[in-house]
């Protein structure tokens, strides 16, 4: 499982950078400073932002993508092997990091919504089952 995390973080990492390219920079969403003071340094910082992308990822599926819906139990429990408190994504600088991952990912929605069916949904490469057909 931890390896499924891990592969799950770096490709919600791609998407994020996917996502940029498309739209023809590679720096971060309007807004965001591209190399932030609180940039992830220690293991601890990379899980953390690794959460708020997910985090982001599933505020962006809930507004955008009308065919999916998020597995909140099993993001939680994702999020818990991160290390992560769901109460530290919904306030202070891991939710202002998660808005602006769901920020950027709604640069291109369908394409973002089929890389999250792709990645997140039922038999995902990434990690399966954190979203679902509604």
């Amino acid at each position: 499982m931890t390896r499924n995390i891990a592969t799950a973080l770096v490709l919600a990492g791609l998407l994020m950078g996917q996502a940029q390219a498309q739209h023809g920079r590679a720096g971060a969403p309007d807004g965001v400073p591209s190399d932030p003071p609180a940039a992830p340094e220690s293991k601890v910082e990379r899980q953390r932002n690794n959460a708020a992308k997910l985090a982001g990822l599933l505020a962006f599926v809930r507004a955008n993508c009308p065919d999916l819906q998020p597995n909140d139990a099993r993001f939680k429990t994702v999020v818990a092997s991160l290390g992560v408190a769901q109460d530290d994504l919904q306030a202070g600088d891991l939710q202002v990091r998660a808005l602006a991952y769901a920020d950027a990912y709604g640069k291109d929605i369908p394409a973002n919504c089929a890389r999250a069916t792709e990645n997140f949904g039922a038999g995902g490469r990434t990690i399966p089952d954190l979203l679902a057909k509604r």
